[in-house]
């Protein structure tokens, strides 16, 4: 047996550790993701000898974690590479190079963050001293000859090394690691199922056989890492199930390997239905991050963007580096190329679906579409975004349809260049807004819109393969002329030049009626069934886009519109008939009242209809007796 050494830490190290300890990590149980780290990592060093020199592995790979609550000990066993007496020191003793000088000062003169610093020095073994009062390390390097070596040490000032005698230990290479527990860390974890929890937790996907007491508690293989090939659909839903929690397989699986720009490897899937995306769940997103297999952060926010939040799963890459707690990830440059890469991948997966089978995808987009909108702000994949969204429209026969905006430009008019939407509750209200009465009579298409979303998605968009998404409601009705009637049109005789004359000055004496509620009144072109209509002054905004706003804005005021008058309704006539005659008739000013209320209720915007219910009641009252005397 060799003689027992002490080495000095140097000065800074005190300091650093309690740094170490009491700033980066938030939580204790980390120091056995790190010591279960450091031994699949010796355990690799083992595999890659033996398949490099074509040899085999002479002992069982293997970690084993034993707890004793008497002792107040936890013990971490490997069957690792092992260390000598030199490498024992530079690596457990990194902590103690010159380098953490530097690092110390930073961190206290606060120049750069200490996540940002800590991740250049290899000290994650450190954290036991979360835990610990002493740790006591032996291990033997598979190098022939070696030595077994003990390091033992509080972590405070020194730490002690003494060679042993070849017999001295009971395995052939390896290292165990014995943590002698603070007295208040030994209930929560000198505790076998304590550990078992940390293990499934952090370190359920190594790649070697992990036990604790004597039972293996890393069952669940690291499918991620397995060939796609012989990978069952059987084993992609038990693990879908492993890891989300839900009782249904999966609607869809996506098995990526990519080598670069960065080396990584994802298993992603789509699930069957959708949480509710903009609600309580809303947080409820995110792909696991691991690192050779340790987890590293559950549900990852930066993996994927948010309109992609239903897609579930796990990344796994050998290149990203970490900071010392590996809670905070300290390379923002690679998890954009792996956030860039995966996005592109989901996209053309979902590319290839809608391609393959429009039914499947409308499937997905039932379950999905309403995040999968809020894509609308990724202006990097707009094109592919804009390929991939879908309506409802005048074109289906019911709400259920769906179509593309490379369909509906596919079955435009000869000419058109514009693809048409209008927003509204649902398919029956819009199929009753005047706004579309035109675009019903020429039978051009218009696309339903039923979700707030989906204005600021047009808004984004703009245009599509040479169209430009405009708003029904600001269409120009003179370029729908040059499209025929889908019928014969039975319209009233036109106007006299003296009707034309009574018209203007009806429309005159209504704008004096209404006064400062609407900003003008006129004859409309876009008007074919219905009396009036509602139109925003300035052309631009859309009346749900203007809703939306005023939610925002907390503006309960009723917004001031053009009113449009449709000089061929029925009712329009009789009131140019009635002024004509007698312009200070009273049904003048009631008609102009309830149609304006008429239209507000339309559009949304009437918040007290008592007024409009009693016009109504009165003129059935009136006309009911009109009808009795036309039918004696």
């Amino acid at each position: 047996m060799g003689k027992k050494t002490t080495h000095k830490f140097k000065a800074e190290v005190s300091q650093l550790l309690d740094i170490l300890v009491h700033s980066l990590y938030t939580n204790k149980e980390i120091f056995l993701r790190e010591l279960i780290s450091n031994a699949s990592d010796a355990l690799e060093k083992v595999r890659f000898k033996a398949t490099s020199e074509g040899g085999e592995e002479d002992v069982a790979p293997e970690i084993r974690i034993t707890a004793d609550k008497d002792a107040g000990t936890v013990t971490v066993m490997d069957t690792g590479v092992g260390m000598t007496r030199q490498e024992l020191m530079n690596n457990i003793g990194t902590i103690a190079h010159s380098g953490t000088a530097e690092l110390t000062k930073l961190a206290e003169d606060g120049k750069e963050s200490l996540d940002a610093l800590i991740g250049r020095f290899g000290v994650g073994f450190y954290s036991v001293y979360m835990v610990a009062d002493e740790v006591t390390v032996t291990t033997r390097s598979m190098e022939d000859g070696a030595a077994p070596v003990v390091w033992t040490s509080d972590g405070r000032t020194d730490y002690k090394l003494q060679e042993l005698a070849p017999d001295a230990v009971d395995f052939a290479h390896g290292t165990r690691i014995v943590v002698k527990l603070k007295e208040d860390m030994v209930s929560q974890f000198a505790n076998p199922a304590a550990l078992k929890n940390v293990i499934n937790k952090h370190s359920n996907f190594i790649n070697f056989p992990i036990f604790v007491d004597d039972e293996r508690v890393n069952t669940v293989t690291a499918l991620w890492r397995e060939p796609k090939f012989q990978i069952t659909d059987e084993q992609y839903a038990e693990f879908y199930k492993f890891l989300t929690f839900d009782s249904e397989d999966p609607f869809d699986t996506l098995h990526t390997s990519v080598d670069a720009p960065v080396q990584f490897n994802a298993l992603m899937f789509i699930p069957k239905s959708g949480d509710d995306p903009f609600g309580l769940n809303r947080e409820n997103r995110g792909l696991d991050l691991y690192v050779r297999r340790v987890l590293i952060e559950k549900q990852n926010k930066d993996l994927l963007p948010e309109y992609l939040g239903f897609v579930k799963g796990v990344v796994d890459t050998e290149d990203l580096p970490l900071n010392i707690s590996r809670e905070t990830l300290q390379d923002n440059v690679l998890m954009r190329k792996i956030s860039s890469t995966l996005v592109k991948q989901v996209l053309g997966h979902l590319e290839k679906m809608a391609k393959d089978n429009e039914d499947r995808y409308a499937e997905f987009w039932k379950a999905h579409g309403l995040l999968f909108k809020a894509g609308y702000m990724d202006f990097l994949n707009k094109d592919k975004f804009a390929g991939l969204v879908r309506f409802n429209s005048s074109h289906h026969d019911d709400a259920d349809g769906l179509t593309s905006l490379a369909d509906y430009v596919s079955r435009a008019k000869e000419g058109q260049k514009e693809i048409y939407y209008a927003y509204g509750p649902s398919r029956e209200a819009l199929g009753l807004s005047p706004h579309l009465e035109v675009f019903r009579k020429k039978g051009v298409e218009v696309l339903y819109l039923f979700e707030p979303i989906d204005e600021f998605v047009m808004d984004a968009l703009r245009d599509f393969d040479g169209c430009t998404l405009t708003s029904a409601e600001h269409a120009d009705v003179t370029a729908l002329d040059q499209y025929e009637n889908l019928e014969a049109e039975e319209k009233p005789e036109a106007l006299s030049e003296e009707q034309s004359s009574v018209l203007d000055k009806l429309l005159s004496r209504i704008k004096d009626v209404l006064g400062e509620s609407v900003t003008e009144v006129k004859a409309s072109q876009r008007l074919t069934d219905s009396p009036v209509c509602l139109a925003n002054p300035d052309g631009n905004v859309t009346s749900s886009m203007d809703k939306i706003m005023r939610v925002v804005s907390k503006d309960t005021s009723i917004p001031k519109k053009v009113l449009e008058i449709n000089p061929d309704h029925p009712l329009v006539r009789n009131m140019i008939d009635i002024f004509d005659k007698d312009e200070n008739d009273p049904f003048i000013d009631q008609a102009a009242n309830q149609l304006f209320e008429s239209a507000l209720l339309l559009e949304g915007y009437l918040t007290d209809p008592h007024a409009l219910v009693g016009r109504v009641q009165d003129l059935l009252t009136k006309s009911s007796g009109w009808y009795v005397e036309t039918k004696k």
